[in-house]
């Protein structure tokens, strides 16, 4: 069984190709969010190894919940942002976040995220 991951992104689309994506790559999909809400309650029911995190989510964005997710007490999956703009574009508050890395969106594969994460 590979890593499990929680997908959390406003777009039903991306999740769903998202998923293919991983889960073609021996990644273990057992959940997804469209908003931050969502996500942290499916963070802590689900427990996944890794969040893949849309940066822009209609109610809490994901820098804060990375924020929230690193400051509660428990067991944290790690966390990778994403977005459909670049790194540049978001400034230093990818750092800040406390998450493991950034992938663009148009740039996500299994690869990828095996990469950021060694």
């Amino acid at each position: 069984m590979g890593q499990t991951v929680l997908i959390v992104d406003d777009h039903p689309s991306f999740r769903a190709s998202a998923r293919r994506m991983l889960e073609a790559d021996g990644y273990e999909v057992v959940g997804e969010a469209a908003d931050g809400d969502a996500a942290l309650a499916a963070a802590q029911r689900l427990r996944p190894d890794l969040m893949l995190l849309d940066v822009r989510l209609p109610d809490i964005d994901g820098f804060e919940v990375a924020r929230r997710l690193l400051d509660a007490n428990g067991r944290t999956p790690q966390i990778v942002l994403t977005s459909s703009h670049d790194s540049t574009d978001l400034g230093e508050a990818i750092g800040a976040s406390g998450a493991r890395g950034f992938i663009p969106k148009g740039e996500l594969t299994g690869a990828a995220l095996a990469a950021l994460l060694r």
